[in-house]
């Protein structure tokens, strides 16, 4: 399709959001275990108010898009969880999992689900389990990614943030480029460096990845049929069925056969060339990913203590109640 045929048609009602809500937030089971012994994901947990952090997730998905173009992909494991929430979306924009993959088929299964009711989607994807200070900041980076995406329908734009330490527990994206342009390309992906190399990393323009990026659905998909084609089609076969997903044994098998994939190493940083960053000034971001991240930012933001309008948005848990977690404030 001529790429200015693709932008009218993104403008004029084809842009969607994916949440992924599908993880365990294994490394904050010490604050999102209850005493009885259960492990909750965080996020279905809040980081000081009521509302969860998957409902945070939601919101943000607003900035570009319509509640009926925005799904969240979970896990069958998880439904005590999301089942007793409001997500305010529709129910088949409640993508099921039968359990968690990784992060490669977790978003390859909606990523298919969408390309079947619009097949000129462009997609936004967001995790479940951030905290953001400043949502306007952040949300400006996202329309503008978006924009992007519409007028450059081959690439994939990452979102950055702009780093206000050398954290050693985060992910980082590199370029090479030289100077300030808006968009630069991607060299390469750092996982948890130490705190030397992050030091060194940040020297040389990389920021932290939020694993929030925006695509258009075709082009995703076919990063994802260059990596693993027969897992694609076996996938699309299911999801493409009269009645989808009308057969859910099938899904349960494939996900039984299939191997667990992580979407930045086994898909992304096999087409460095599709790849561009763009970095979002500082807006008080953070994954919340451990104990640590949780105090700092609790230090940091001290959180709005909002009620939430709608019962359904009630977390089970709020993260910063936990004895462990210090506050200064």
């Amino acid at each position: 399709m001529p790429h200015e045929q693709y932008r009218q048609r993104l403008s004029s009602g084809h842009r969607w959001a994916l949440i992924l809500a599908g993880g365990e937030g294994s490394r904050l089971q010490s604050l999102t275990t209850t005493p009885s012994g259960i492990a909750i994901p965080k996020q279905f947990c809040s980081f000081g108010c009521e509302a969860s952090l998957l409902h945070d997730a939601l919101r943000r998905a607003q900035t570009v898009t319509t509640a009926a173009h925005t799904c969240a992909v979970v896990s069958e494991h998880h439904r005590l969880w999301w089942q007793a929430m409001d997500l305010h979306i529709p129910s088949n924009n409640i993508i099921r999992q039968p359990f968690n993959r990784g992060t490669a088929i977790g978003i390859l299964l909606p990523l298919l689900q969408i390309l079947h009711r619009d097949p000129e989607a462009g997609l936004l994807v967001l995790p479940s389990d951030h905290f953001v200070c400043d949502e306007a900041v952040l949300g400006e980076s996202l329309k503008e990614a978006m924009d992007q995406i519409r007028h450059r329908p081959e690439q994939i734009v990452m979102l950055g943030i702009s780093p206000e330490e050398a954290d050693p527990e985060l992910g980082y994206i590199v370029s090479d480029c030289e100077g300030a342009q808006e968009l630069r390309s991607v060299s390469e992906f750092v996982e948890k460096p130490t705190a030397a190399l992050a030091h060194a990393l940040i020297a040389r323009g990389g920021v932290w990845n939020s694993f929030i990026f925006a695509v258009h659905g075709k082009t995703l998909l076919r990063a994802f049929e260059q990596r693993c084609p027969e897992l694609v089609a076996q996938l699309w076969e299911i999801t493409s069925a009269p009645g989808l997903l009308a057969h859910p044994a099938d899904l349960a098998g494939l996900y039984e056969r299939a191997p667990t994939l992580d979407f930045s190493r086994d898909i992304l940083q096999h087409s460095p060339e599709l790849l561009r960053v763009l970095t979002v000034p500082p807006c008080g971001w953070s994954d919340l990913g451990t104990p640590r991240r949780v105090s700092e930012a609790l230090n940091r933001f001290p959180p709005r203590r909002a009620r939430s309008r709608n019962a359904g948005h009630a977390a089970f848990l709020d993260l910063t109640q936990h004895r462990s977690v210090r506050y200064a404030g």
